[in-house]
């Protein structure tokens, strides 16, 4: 009996411990920077890729659906996003009657609509600061500086917290490797003491001590097939939600197929009963979401279901369309192509900087070992150690061999590398003054370079989109019924659900006379990107002139807006002379606004748009050099986002 509890308590787990007051001020920290809220705009696919769609879905409103949703050849599966952003939305819909009618708020602003749906995403990306905890306090791990590194990351604070469909895929990537991790620490357990109780049966001399022995070992745990179901549901859902997760779900998968194999009890015959039973376990939830993603695109409806007459055009799998057209080199290069060595040199620095490159260093480090074959120096291949290497390993490696590669594609990969190697920035006891002072420092050049670039990417890239979105959604409501022409150049597009315009898609019905109709749109947001400034312009005649039109024939009043970086202010100027029936006026700025698409040049001595900005105010100051202080403040002036009232020339207030 003694023998007996002494197997289960080595295999139950640890009792959780306190965790330190500096985390949680961090995760407090992560909160207040999603209510303030971040105005910064890393990608359209935090938008567009995900909430865009679920809201114009659940709020009835006129929204972008882009590409990878078109019916005809859809890549994105509906499951996730409407299970992750689903319940705030529905709630926002429901609650909203009653906030405005007791509390005079309405939910369906743009504030609210962009911060309820982070704050549950962020409450989400709890799981991953909880499977950190775990596997760490499994394996007697120092949690408490690991989750400290973890919280105080700027991918954190920016990427966690917002619609990506990689953020997802972190959360479940996490989860998997807590379950493998689970499952490896109880099969070493079980195996060990299976081996000793077969060892202690095979030693034994009287049936009587073969009998107790026996039944010892009836009583321990089932392993080989622990968690099968769980992980291979996970895993369909991860390939479903981006399949890339292929990449991060190999390392963990095979870690979990290879539990024990080698020794005396667990053989090549238990390695492939598991392969066989994950594969049967990961079917239903394959067959959902393929159900899930034929019904939301119409290729199944109720009619082909009752008259039983399906066939494979009923059907779509949207991983193997969304690798069908990754697989095409032509498409990638309408997103940009990219070096092949870009994550590894570029992309691991930027999201990861001290900690990455000391990941690489000590890599480098392992394969110069592997290759002398100094192989009792490597870590051990079936630990904790080898499962997060191979888990920071393989994502990176597989999806450096696509030549569109984006820094928020590795961002899962976190976990594994602050597990190998957070404890480096920060000093153990044992470690000599040398060793400890440069820890210290790579712990400040942490901090220093996660606050920078929480504050770059949360709140000065791209960060005059959503102020200029609140301040048109307030525009757009006072001024009902009025056409409002909006056109933005050289920066991200703006998110139209934020802006709350009513369906034009949806057949309403009169409630008196039964007749059904359809919503005539009222805005219009004309998205030009990148396009060079003289062929804007005859966009903008263009506009004009339609806008002009309805107004003289039907009496259309309208509202016209040029949205562009305050750097292309100069070439705007420059454009708008060859279009003297065009009055281009500046409205208002929004501050601080970074974009790549339009970066601004580092002004001369005697720039004549910093004079013309009221840098020196004085006209005799006009004959001077600028010094480098006046140059320095025209320079940051030009990050920002203006927005221009466009009018007929001889238009009168």
């Amino acid at each position: 009996m003694f023998l007996k509890a002494e197997i289960f308590k080595a295999i139950s787990f640890s009792n959780p411990v306190k965790l330190p007051l500096s985390y949680w001020l961090l995760v407090l920290l992560r909160f207040v920077l999603t209510l303030i809220p971040q105005t910064g705009y890393i990608h359209p696919d935090e938008f567009f890729q995900n909430v865009e769609v679920i809201a114009g879905d659940i709020l009835t409103v006129d929204v972008a659906r882009t590409w990878e949703f078109n019916p005809k050849f859809p890549i994105r599966n509906i499951f996730v996003p409407k299970i992750v952003l689903g319940p705030p939305l529905h709630l926002m819909r429901i609650v909203n009657p009653y906030s405005k009618a007791y509390l005079n708020i309405n939910l369906l602003t743009p504030y609210y609509l962009l911060v309820i749906p982070r704050i549950f995403i962020c409450i989400l990306s709890l799981i991953n600061d909880y499977c950190l905890y775990r596997i760490c306090i499994l394996y007697g791990q120092n949690f408490k500086n690991r989750l400290k590194i973890f919280a105080s990351s700027y991918v954190v604070f920016v990427y966690c917290c917002r619609s990506f469909s990689n953020a997802f895929e972190m959360i479940f990537f996490s989860l998997l490797l807590l379950l493998v991790a689970e499952c490896m620490l109880k099969s070493d357990k079980v195996i060990y003491h299976e081996e000793f109780l077969t060892e202690k049966y095979n030693q034994a001399e009287t049936p009587v001590d073969k009998v107790k022995i026996f039944k010892l070992k009836t009583h321990l745990p089932e392993h080989s097939f622990n968690r099968v179901f769980i992980l291979a549901t996970l895993v369909v859902i991860g390939i479903f939600n981006r399949p890339t997760f292929v990449g991060f779900a190999f390392a963990p998968i095979f870690f979990w197929l290879h539990r024990g194999l080698g020794s005396k009890v667990v053989g090549f015959k238990d390695f492939h009963y598991r392969i066989f039973t994950f594969m049967l376990c990961g079917v239903p939830m394959t067959l959902l979401l393929i159900l899930v993603d034929s019904s939301y695109y119409g290729y199944l409806t109720n009619a082909d279901i009752e008259s039983l007459k399906l066939s494979w055009d009923n059907w779509v799998v949207t991983p193997l369309n969304f690798l069908r057209y990754n697989s095409d080199t032509k498409n990638l290069k309408q997103h940009g192509l990219h070096p092949r060595w870009l994550h590894l040199i570029v992309n691991m620095p930027l999201l990861f900087n001290v900690l990455g490159i000391i990941a690489l260093t000590t890599l480098s480090s392992n394969t110069y070992r592997f290759i002398r074959g100094q192989y009792s120096k490597l870590p051990r291949i079936q630990s904790i150690t080898g499962l997060m290497l191979f888990s920071l390993v393989t994502p990176v490696a597989l999806l450096s061999l696509f030549p569109h590669q984006e820094a928020r594609f590795i961002i899962p990969v976190l976990i594994p590398l602050i597990y190998l190697y957070g404890n480096h920035l920060h000093p153990n006891e044992a470690d000599p003054p040398k060793s400890k002072r440069l820890k210290n420092i790579l712990c400040y050049i942490w901090y220093i370079l996660n606050i920078l670039l929480t504050l770059f990417f949360g709140f000065i890239h791209q960060g005059g989109i959503y102020p200029f979105a609140n301040s048109l959604h307030r525009e757009i409501k006072s001024y009902y019924g009025v056409h409002t022409h909006v056109i933005t150049t050289h920066s991200y597009s703006i998110p139209t659900y934020l802006l709350q315009l009513e369906s034009t898609t949806k057949v309403w019905k009169d409630k008196t006379t039964g007749h059904k109709y359809r919503l005539a749109p009222t805005t219009f947001l004309h998205k030009y990107g990148s396009l060079p400034i003289n062929e804007l312009f005859e966009k903008i005649d263009d506009v004009l002139n339609n806008a002009e039109m309805l107004l003289h024939k039907y009496k259309r009043q309208y509202r016209f807006y040029v949205a562009s970086p305050c750097s292309l202010e100069q070439e705007i100027r420059e454009a708008s002379r060859a279009y003297n029936y065009i009055d281009i006026e500046q409205e208002f700025s929004y501050y601080p606004h970074f974009c790549t698409e339009a970066i601004p040049k580092f002004p001369s001595s005697r720039d004549q748009y910093c004079f013309e900005s009221n840098v020196l105010r004085t006209n005799e100051s006009q004959a001077l050099d600028l010094s480098i202080y006046q140059r320095m403040s025209c320079f940051l002036k030009k990050f920002c986002f203006r927005i221009y009232r466009v009018r007929p020339a001889n238009y009168k207030i």
